[in-house]
């Protein structure tokens, strides 16, 4: 069975290119904002990884990625950052925030899908702390 993935980006043409690039392996569920993303975290099953825009239009900076990284139900599942907001600022937040990897858009599609597969097949999907941006990958 195909590993899911819901992926939370406002940016229509980035939930186009994660749809196409990692829709091949993975079950891949795209939403535009954060009221989306927890509907569909509350009425369906849960995935197995959230790739998640910090800055959504709905919600503060960060807003959603510390209320997964706080919650009971959805706080084991591992979340990656692509972020377009300062380099120091998302590694501290993603530190604070226990985000498994991050990416600095733009981003290399290529390299963002052999850090999910080695996430996957390794089986350390949880929260290992190591992370990658655009231009060290």
């Amino acid at each position: 069975m195909k590993k899911q993935i819901l992926v939370i980006d406002d940016s229509k043409a980035i939930r186009f290119l994660l749809q196409t690039v990692l829709g091949k392996d993975h079950q891949v569920i795209t939403v535009p904002d954060g009221y989306s993303a927890m509907y569909y975290l509350r009425h369906r099953s849960h995935p197995d990884l959230i790739i998640a825009d910090p800055q959504l239009p709905d919600m503060e900076n960060w807003e959603l990625v510390e209320q997964l990284s706080s919650s009971g139900m959805y706080g084991d599942i591992p979340v990656l950052v692509l972020s377009g907001l300062e380099s120091k600022e998302t590694a501290v937040k993603c530190l604070e925030y226990g985000v498994a990897k991050y990416f600095l858009k733009p981003f290399n599609p290529v390299d963002l899908l052999e850090c999910l597969d080695d996430l996957m097949k390794n089986g350390v999907m949880g929260r290992d702390l190591s992370f990658l941006s655009g231009s060290e990958a």
